[in-house]
């Protein structure tokens, strides 16, 4: 199949207005030069998710492949406008929202999911005691934990609405989202240390099986990268997520701006 997709429009929702990240308090987040507080990039790719769910099915939610990459913000209100054009059996996805190009992306469903080892991820807990982020917080080859998570009942329901999802497949056969395995990304940095203002720029993300509706989650993530680029301090990290302790239901790499220049010169 080649051709575009139908077009997926969304009325963009900031679920992190009260969030300890302040990037998404409107004041905070002029103060770093943006229009107002950001809507989560967990959301953003949530969104542009969809878009492979509706090609693929729940085939996609098994073993489908997808990476995201936040150029623009997106905020809140505004109408975000998802596409995808497919072809050689990948979709290309751009997320726009007030004429400009927010988010990039692409997606594909692989023949099978790829085996993935529990064994290869070192089990960790997150910190004890959290403190102040530094460049020693997230120190190359060091394996961060989360605390565990699970949306279950209203919390599921809430999710939903909250990232406007309107594919009745989740509802209709008890599965959990995507998106909340991206939630549980963010989660290794903010279980780990108290961060300033934030940016989540970037994931890509293999999955390998569907979650359920209230799943335990936690994340068994090493830190790959840690590093400057023009003034701000980014981390990587690689991480496998899993269910109730036992079950791996993605291969995950997130990137962030855990320091930017403006928070590191204040």
């Amino acid at each position: 199949m080649t051709g575009r997709l139908e077009v997926y429009r969304v009325q963009a929702y900031n679920t992190a207005k009260l969030s300890e990240n302040r990037m998404h308090d409107d004041a905070v987040a002029r103060r770093f030069g943006f229009s107002g507080g950001l809507v989560p990039g967990v959301d953003v790719m949530a969104y542009m998710m969809h878009l492979p769910v509706s090609r693929w099915g729940r085939a996609f939610l098994e073993r489908g492949w997808m990476e995201a990459r936040f150029v623009k913000p997106v905020y809140d209100g505004e109408t975000a406008d998802v596409t995808a054009d497919e072809g050689d059996g990948a979709l290309t996805i751009e997320l726009h929202s007030r004429g400009q190009l927010c988010a990039t992306g692409s997606a594909s469903l692989p023949a099978s999911a790829p085996a993935v080892a529990m064994s290869d991820f070192r089990e960790t807990a997150a910190v004890a005691e959290r403190r102040p982020v530094s460049a020693a917080s997230f120190a190359l080859g060091t394996w961060l934990g989360t605390a565990p998570r699970a949306w279950a009942g209203d919390a599921a329901t809430d999710y939903l609405a909250d990232v406007r999802e309107t594919d009745p497949i989740y509802a209709r056969e008890s599965l959990g989202h995507p998106g909340l395995l991206q939630r549980v990304m963010n989660k290794v940095l903010m279980d780990n240390a108290i961060l300033g203002p934030w940016i989540h720029v970037g994931s890509r993300m293999q999955l390998l099986t569907a979650a359920a509706r209230g799943d335990i989650l936690t994340a068994r993530a090493k830190v790959t990268g840690n590093y400057e680029r023009k003034g701000h301090r980014f981390v990587e990290l690689d991480a496998l997520i899993i269910a109730n302790g036992r079950t791996p239901l993605a291969h995950c790499q997130h990137i962030a701006i855990y320091q930017p220049r403006e928070q590191r010169a204040a």
